[in-house]
């Protein structure tokens, strides 16, 4: 499929607002840019920053029921009305510090850890390094690169992110799960970038004093995750490419 990458012209108005647009994943190879400038009369809404890009865009027009719309780095609803200097992210469906991370958050008072890196995770040096004393069990799951999807063979993947507000999902993610299992605490990490085949992408690892609980918002964290933070993958084949189709979680399209 080809896209018509035109140069996003401004648009200016009296009595107006100014809002930065940033653009993900495959709405940014449909744009042609991650990011541009919007002015917009005021009282305008954030629905009104999609209609304009799709009046541009045919392709952006047709994904129109799948792409959801962040106002400064959270989810909204199209009929919000616009602030001047106001950032609105155009995200299309997932697929998604110190030392290794370029985010990382850990809340209290359990100690859970978050984090987004483009080095190779090592989740099960960072189980030991969260692991307890009254721990008696955790779960590390780990989701990994294959070599094929549906039998076309695959060279590599590369993951990409609205990094700032992934990172607060993924500890929103986390502490609620938290809260409704008996677990200890639970660390969620994400690789972005380029990943060859049998590296990890992604790692969920539930700690608990028994091992069900753990089990429980290990699979738990990884479903939510996978539906709810705005992470994009792009799957690299000998034969082309293609951003992998996904879908938000129903909570969010209500």
């Amino acid at each position: 499929m080809r896209w018509n990458r035109r140069k996003i012209q401004p648009v200016c108005y009296h009595d107006n607002v100014r809002v930065q647009v940033l653009f993900f994943g495959l709405l940014r190879d449909i744009a042609g840019q991650s990011q541009t400038f919007l002015e917009l009369p005021a009282g305008a809404t954030a629905g009104a920053v999609f209609d304009h890009f799709a009046g541009q865009f045919p392709s952006l027009a047709e994904l129109k029921r799948s792409v959801m719309l962040a106002r400064n780095e959270e989810f909204t609803a199209a009929g919000t009305p616009l602030a001047d200097g106001d950032v609105i992210a155009l995200l299309p469906p997932v697929s998604g510090g110190a030392g290794p991370w370029i985010h990382q958050m850990v809340t209290e008072p359990q100690g859970n850890f978050y984090g987004l890196t483009r080095e190779p995770i090592d989740a099960g040096a960072l189980a030991r390094q969260l692991l307890q004393p009254r721990d008696g069990a955790f779960v590390n799951f780990e989701g990994v690169v294959r070599d094929n999807t549906k039998g076309r063979a695959t060279k590599y993947l590369d993951y990409e992110c609205y990094e700032a507000m992934a990172i607060k999902l993924m500890a929103q993610i986390g502490d609620e799960i938290t809260a409704a299992h008996p677990i200890s605490r639970i660390a969620l990490v994400h690789r972005l970038g380029r990943m060859e085949i049998g590296e990890t992408s992604v790692a969920v690892i539930a700690f608990s004093p028994h091992r069900k609980p753990a089990f429980d918002a290990a699979l738990e964290g990884i479903n939510k995750l996978k539906k709810l933070v705005p992470i994009w993958k792009k799957e690299y084949f000998v034969d082309g490419e293609v951003w992998v189709d996904g879908e938000w979680d129903e909570s969010l399209t209500r």
